[in-house]
């Protein structure tokens, strides 16, 4: 996807309201790129990837900042959002990331510094996922970087995507063009211990594990060789191991989470025009 073309105050953290579905901005400023592709058009476009608390503090996992995005003068990595707006770099992942590149990197995905794509906050600490280099790893609060495990050293390059915790730590991945069908979720322990549970699935890009212990798994798109509108779906994994269909008919959809409310939250169209929407999937509990 390159070159790359960057913008340091490009990207936005938005808080929407779960009745009215009006936004308002959290915080701005933030970091982003676009890549182009062979032909000199727009590919994706890179930027804040995932958010999360701890207590009533807001981090982001930072991604397409960094030289190789275009953008020198940030970097990759977990931000705190501080109550005036402004943001704190909490750890430096794109450092990390070209120290500590994954043992199976395929050449044409590969970006030095990373494309951080989703984290999970367990017991004050983040872990962070990039899937080109296949790294999962654990960052402390006083910003320190710990690799839990590399994925490709056992799998390849299978493009790891989606993160969940509870207790163990759930990870789906999207795999490589054209879809064949074979993503999988695997079960990763604190201690890096790493087993396939489930496979069959359709270029994973989201994952919940809720408290009866099922598996939530959203399907960037499914049937289809390359990525469709309307394609896209969420799939459930009983705590029997056992699959069932929940919605389909999702477009380009990028990201999941579990609400307050039990219901499932679905950012849609998260690629490809018209970008940005969310979409709440109510569950029967």
């Amino acid at each position: 996807f390159s070159p790359y073309f960057g913008c340091p105050t490009g990207g936005r953290i938005s808080r929407i309201d779960p009745l009215s579905g009006s936004r308002v901005t959290v915080v701005d400023n933030l970091p982003t790129s676009v890549g182009t592709n062979l032909d000199g058009t727009k590919a994706d476009f890179f930027g804040p990837a995932d958010v999360g608390f701890i207590g009533n503090t807001l981090y982001v996992l930072q991604s397409g900042a960094g030289c190789g995005h275009g953008v020198p003068s940030s970097t990759n990595g977990i931000y705190r959002i501080n109550t005036n707006g402004s943001h704190t770099l909490i750890a430096d992942l794109g450092t990390w990331s070209v120290a500590h590149p994954g043992a199976n990197n395929e050449p044409d995905d590969y970006t030095p510094e990373g494309n951080w794509y989703s984290m999970a906050i367990a017991e004050n600490n983040f872990y962070a996922l990039e899937p080109n280099h296949g790294n999962f790893v654990k960052i402390g609060l006083d910003g320190s970087i710990r690799e839990v495990v590399d994925i490709s050293a056992s799998e390849g390059h299978i493009v790891p995507t989606a993160v969940a915790y509870k207790g163990n730590f759930f990870v789906g991945n999207v795999g490589v063009f054209p879809i064949t069908g074979i993503s999988s979720v695997f079960k990763i322990t604190p201690s890096g211990n790493m087993k396939k549970i489930a496979t069959g699935f359709s270029a994973i890009v989201g994952l919940v594990a809720d408290k009866n212990s099922n598996i939530y798994v959203l399907e960037m798109t499914a049937n289809n060789p390359y990525p469709t509108p309307g394609a896209g779906r969420i799939r459930k994994i009983n705590a029997n191991g056992t699959v069932e269909d929940v919605i389909s008919g999702l477009n380009f959809p990028t990201a999941m989470a579990m609400g307050p409310d039990g219901n499932l939250y679905v950012s849609g169209w998260g690629f490809g025009p018209p970008l940005g929407e969310l979409v709440k999937v109510t569950l029967n509990n």
